[in-house]
């Protein structure tokens, strides 16, 4: 199967981001990645409902918004309306993480659920089940351009494993640090979807970096 593309619109330029989505519409990515920071749970202040409204307006692709936020249950139904197809919350601000996966669903949405570089998988033990989508983080979350984690390669591993032992129909996502250096290591550990963002749209020529992600 071939790994599910996600562009990461927090390395995009911001002054041309209707631009900037109609050429993830145009390429061979499959989903728009939206992260929202709210300076609070991450040291860093990025896009709000406004500007997930405006992409929404654009984009032909499913919307995988990533809320690095805490208390992300009082937003979801907003994010939901401004088009978001896939919620992401962290499992490091949500205590009652499976009140907020059944919120999500209930609204239509994929539910996914996030993971700091250092929370262990065997917290996922007992919510994986319920989830859509598991984003690993293999950088440090709050801001783009990091050099991934080594040590994500076996995080991919137990986490496909947990999802084998849990029969979770999960996707296994990899958010930061995303190369071609790395990236068919990353899908041969187990990942499903990469999320790129600097590889990408620092590139002379996005389009051809997205195809050549997707083919590998």
């Amino acid at each position: 199967m071939k790994p599910i593309i996600a562009p990461s619109l927090l390395a995009s330029d911001f002054s041309r981001l209707e631009h900037e989505v109609k050429m993830i519409n145009e390429s061979q990515a499959d989903w728009i990645h939206i992260d929202i920071m709210d300076g609070v749970f991450v040291p860093n202040l990025s896009m709000g409902l406004p500007v997930v409204e405006a992409i929404q307006r654009h984009a032909k692709k499913t919307m995988d918004v990533h809320l690095m936020i805490v208390r992300p249950e009082r937003y979801i139904e907003a994010f939901r309306k401004a088009g978001s197809d896939i919620i992401s919350v962290h499992i490091e601000a949500c205590p009652n993480l499976s009140r907020v996966l059944q919120q999500i669903k209930k609204l239509g949405a994929k539910a996914g659920i996030a993971v700091n570089p250092y929370t262990p998988v065997s917290s996922l033990e007992h919510s994986i089940a319920e989830a859509d989508l598991v984003n690993i983080m293999s950088v440090n979350p709050g801001f783009g351009g990091q050099k991934l984690i080594e040590s994500t390669f076996d995080k991919i591993r137990e986490t496909k494993q947990l999802i084998s032992d849990t029969k979770s129909k999960a996707l296994i996502e990899i958010d930061g640090g995303v190369n071609l250096d790395n990236a068919k290591t990353l899908l041969d550990a187990g990942a499903d979807v990469l999320v790129a963002g600097n590889f990408v749209f620092s590139a002379t020529d996005p389009t051809e970096v997205i195809k050549k992600l997707k083919a590998l």
